[in-house]
């Protein structure tokens, strides 16, 4: 699942829904949605800088998005600047990675504590009810 906001004042949001997990513990499969803020994410691990979707490739493991460093126009000289490019690859199974100009930023599992602009839920597979874990 994702939403992308055309509008460059708001901030693109991607809500990726990953595999059921089948944990005895709780005798029902398991769904785990990740809703991640790509430009706020990738503002975070860029000390500041400023993102934007332009491209999504959808795979049967993972779903990757293709973003753009946005240059305020301050003068003629930053126009001239190419703008980094950056490949945000989210796994199903909640691992993410983050390359900025084939340098990687992140390589780890996608959590609440990771980032701020990351949120997971969970939901029992069948019934769809919401599972809160403390």
């Amino acid at each position: 699942m994702t939403d992308h906001d055309t509008n460059n004042n708001q901030l693109n949001t991607t809500a990726v829904e990953l595999n059921n997990i089948d944990h005895p513990a709780w005798g029902e499969p398991v769904i785990c949605r990740v809703e991640v803020d790509l430009p706020g994410w990738l503002m975070q691990l860029t000390d500041g800088k400023q993102w934007e979707v332009f491209g999504e490739d959808e795979a049967e493991t993972c779903i990757s998005f293709s973003l753009r460093e946005r240059h305020q126009k301050i003068s003629q000289h930053l126009s001239k600047i190419a703008p980094k490019i950056a490949e945000v690859t989210l796994y199903h199974n909640g691992y993410a990675v983050v390359d900025v100009d084939g340098k990687a930023l992140f390589d780890g599992t996608l959590t609440n504590g990771t980032s701020d602009c990351a949120h997971l839920s969970y939901f029992h597979a069948e019934s769809g009810e919401p599972i809160t874990l403390n």
